[in-house]
C-alpha cells in the first residue's frame, strides 16, 4: 500500500508499495495511490437518488448526487484530495444526497489529467500544481452559478466540505464567495510548509485569510498529522477566535492521522470520521445550510 502521511500527499521516503489483492477496489474507481490492502470502505447505494455527471458553466465535469423527487434542497460542494472525483468522492456526495442535500463534487483537475488511475506521485502533483488558487476559485463560481440555475436546489446560503488538498480549499472559499454560509474542512493545510511544493509565490494559506471570512469554518485535524503541525493548528484556532466569523471552530483527534475519514485508507479512524461527520451536519445545520 501507499500510506498518505501529509496533506498533498506522502514524499518518496514515505511509501511502501504492495499491490497484491487490490483489484477489485482499483475497478471500483478508487486512488490506485492510496488504497489498502486492507481496506474495506463504505459503500453507500444510490437508492432514492439521482446521480450523474454534469457539465458546469464552464465546461468543467462535476458528479452530483441528490434526493430523488421534486423538491428544493439545501446544496453542498464536495472538494477531492489530490486525487479528483474517484469513488470515495462520489461515496461522500452520496451520503450527503441521503442526508438531503443536493452534493456536487468538481473535478477540479479535469484540464490537466485525471490523478485516481495513478500511482507515480511526482506525475500526481505534477497535475495538481495545475489548478492553482485562481483557477479553482473560477471553478467554484461556476459551481454556484450552476447550483443557483437547478430547479432542485434550495435559495438558501451553501455548503462547502473538503479533504487533505480540498481542505485548504474550503478555508479560501469561505473567504472569497458570499454565497457560502459554512464550511467543512478536514486537515486542510493552514500555513505554508517548511518546504513548499508548489511554485506558485503568490499563494495564500488560510491562516492568513482569517479576517476575511465570510462563513464560519469548521476545522478537523488529526493530533498525529506528520504534515501538519499541531503548532500551526492552535496558531490557526487562535487566529479564529480573534478575527474568525462565529461559529468557527478547530477539533483535534489526538490519536488520528491525516487521512482519518478516507475509509479506503490505512490511516482511517472510524471513530474520529464518525465523530466528525455528525459534526458536519450539524455544522451545517446550525449556519443555515439545511
Amino acid at each position: 500500500m501507499i500510506t498518505l502521511t501529509r496533506p498533498e500527499g506522502s514524499l518518496p521516503g514515505d511509501l511502501d508499495v504492495s499491490r497484491r489483492g487490490l483489484a477489485g477496489l482499483f475497478f471500483a474507481g478508487y486512488a490506485v495511490a492510496a488504497v489498502s490492502a486492507q481496506a474495506e470502505p463504505i459503500t453507500t447505494d444510490a437508492s432514492g437518488l439521482v446521480t450523474e455527471t454534469v457539465s458546469l458553466p464552464n465546461g468543467l465535469p462535476a458528479f452530483v448526487a441528490r434526493p430523488a423527487g421534486k423538491g428544493r434542497h439545501p446544496a453542498v460542494i464536495v472538494v477531492s484530495e489530490i486525487f479528483g472525483v474517484h469513488e470515495y468522492i462520489r461515496d461522500v456526495a452520496r451520503r450527503l444526497a441521503k442526508a438531503g442535500y443536493v452534493a456536487i463534487a468538481p473535478a477540479f483537475f479535469h484540464r490537466a489529467g485525471d490523478p485516481a488511475g495513478l500511482s507515480d506521485f511526482p506525475a500526481i502533483m505534477k497535475i495538481v500544481a495545475t489548478a492553482t488558487d485562481a483557477q479553482v476559485q473560477g471553478d467554484l463560481t461556476a459551481t454556484i452559478q450552476w447550483l443557483r440555475a437547478q430547479p432542485f436546489t434550495g435559495k438558501g446560503k451553501l455548503g462547502i466540505t473538503g479533504f487533505c488538498w480540498g481542505g485548504a480549499v474550503v478555508w479560501m472559499a469561505a473567504a472569497a464567495h458570499k454565497d457560502i454560509g459554512a464550511g467543512v474542512a478536514w486537515y486542510g493545510r493552514l500555513a505554508v510548509p517548511p518546504k513548499p511544493a508548489e511554485t506558485d509565490p503568490t499563494r495564500k494559506y488560510p491562516i492568513e485569510m482569517v479576517s476575511a471570512l465570510q462563513a464560519p469554518v469548521l476545522g478537523l485535524y488529526g493530533g498525529k498529522d506528520q504534515g501538519i503541525p499541531l503548532e500551526t493548528v492552535e496558531a490557526m484556532r487562535a487566529e479564529l477566535a480573534a478575527k474568525g466569523p462565529k461559529g468557527s471552530q478547530i477539533v483535534v483527534y489526538p490519536d488520528s492521522q491525516h487521512g482519518f475519514h478516507a475509509d479506503y485508507r490505512p490511516s482511517y479512524d472510524p471513530i474520529a470520521a464518525a465523530d466528525g461527520w455528525a459534526r458536519l451536519l450539524a455544522h451545517f445545520k446550525a449556519n443555515g445550510v439545511g
